[in-house]
């Protein structure tokens, strides 16, 4: 399967910039590349060209073309940086769009040349009209599905969804958000690092859902103080991993569900690039160094994640505060370290291995464990699983950053400012690079 994910931001632009006018006219994307552990292939844009009319040979109603000189130039460009590219035109009208017999021989001719001016690298081709993307491996009839993403996911073009009846399991739900929605909800393989109070939640919540592909991450094992808040625990299941415990939490709900178990620590690379094959990640972890580490992917590789935080404050034997924090990080959002909730100190000592922070000197001794109850944490991730259900299928929801109090109670959403110069979330840091950069983990 091939994937094109694209930002929100860029696909107004393209789609502004190509379908004004009555002649077909192209713009050009540049992309990096993710090759997937489920041997999926994605091309993730990281900037659009779009042609002045001095770049065309010629322009009609019918078709549009390149000249010599100006593929030259964007082929060099690709060649230089190691991205793909992605040659995009318009047809215009109202109907679906769909590759032309012109368009055939046009892509011939590119795959052609750019197999001999950057050889081994795969490239694409979408045509677009006023109701619709359609894409495909430039050259090939190898449909391409494209993702759009911003503080909505919006699937443009999938050719691997067919129609087909929706289990009476889920009627209330396709009541609510229709048959598309739950369709769409089953295709997604999602994420969740740690599998905790609010992780497990999720897991429960999400096979609710209609969730079918799940990748879950976490080191540890049931512990008999784990009990009170990992739902699917129980006595029988302490000094087993919790991935094996959550999993089979899941089948109960969902037996037809597949899931990838991984027992690790995603600040360690070979953990980490797992997630990458993900569509949607959910972060339920406490750890600044895991926060740091899924940030950059959920930048790098575009990939929508909620990260889920619950926190309860006691003295003496009482409560004195309850709080939650639920927060999507996506392009156009504002990532942790614009937020200032990134300590980069604790990012060093989360890095660390057991030999390094034995003898690190600012390091004394264990943290004390958190105050935790289940109710928290399952409000906090109710949040979260209907933040999800507004990004992916459009529940009307606008919150992308909350904090929920529960003295008052109040749920208000947050504004931050980002860093154009960002080291994650923005083009000048790690924002759709893909493959092309390393992730910052630990190899041992």
């Amino acid at each position: 399967m091939i994937e094109l994910t694209i930002s929100k931001t860029d696909a107004d632009r393209v789609a502004k910039e190509i379908l004004r006018g009555e002649t077909e006219q192209c713009a050009v994307l540049f992309a990096s590349r993710s090759d997937c552990t489920d041997g999926r292939l994605r091309f993730i844009v990281r900037e659009v060209r779009i042609p002045g009319p001095e770049n065309y040979t010629h322009q009609s109603v019918d078709s549009a073309e390149l000249n010599p000189a100006f593929v030259a130039e964007v082929s060099k460009s690709a060649q230089i940086r190691g991205d793909s590219i992605v040659f995009v035109h318009s047809h215009p009208g109202e109907s679906l769009p769909e590759f032309s017999e012109v368009d055939d021989i046009g892509e011939n001719r590119l795959a052609n040349f750019l197999a001999i001016r950057t050889p081994g690298i795969p490239h694409g081709a979408v045509v677009i009209s006023a109701a619709g993307w359609h894409g495909r491996l430039l050259g090939t009839s190898e449909p391409m599905k494209i993702v759009s993403l911003g503080e909505q996911r919006e699937v443009f073009f999938d050719p691997t969804i067919k129609d087909k009846s929706v289990p009476q399991f889920f009627d209330r739900q396709v009541r609510a958000f229709g048959e598309a929605g739950q369709h769409l909800i089953g295709s997604l393989t999602v994420a969740i690092v740690g599998l905790g109070g609010t992780g497990s939640v999720a897991a429960e919540q999400l096979a609710h859902l209609g969730v079918r592909h799940f990748i879950l991450v976490d080191p540890d094992r049931i512990e008999t103080t784990n009990l009170n808040r990992v739902v699917g625990a129980t006595k029988n299941d302490i000094n087993r991993p919790k991935v094996k415990v959550i999993a089979d939490h899941i089948a109960k709900i969902a037996p037809e569900a597949s899931i990838k178990l991984i027992q690790g620590d995603v600040t360690r690379t070979c953990v980490a690039k797992e997630l990458i094959s993900a569509d949607f990640l959910f972060s339920c972890t406490d750890s600044h160094g895991s926060r740091a580490v899924i940030q950059q992917i959920a930048y790098q590789y575009l990939i929508p994640t909620i990260d889920v935080g619950s926190i309860l404050t006691a003295a003496n034997g009482q409560v004195t505060g309850i709080y939650g924090r639920v927060q999507t990080l996506a392009p156009g959002l504002p990532c942790f370290t614009c937020c200032g909730l990134i300590d980069p100190e604790e990012v060093r000592q989360d890095m660390m291995n057991e030999e390094e922070r034995r003898l690190d000197p600012y390091i004394q001794g264990a943290r004390e464990p958190a105050p935790a109850v289940i109710s928290i944490n399952s409000t906090v991730t109710s949040l979260a699983v209907t933040m999800f259900m507004s990004i992916v299928v459009g529940v009307p929801s606008e919150g992308r950053h909350v904090l929920y109090n529960a003295k008052n109670p109040s749920l208000r959403p947050v504004t931050a400012n980002r860093n154009p110069a960002c080291y994650i979330c923005s083009p000048n840091g790690v924002l759709g690079r893909g493959d092309m950069q390393v992730l910052f983990t630990r190899d041992e």
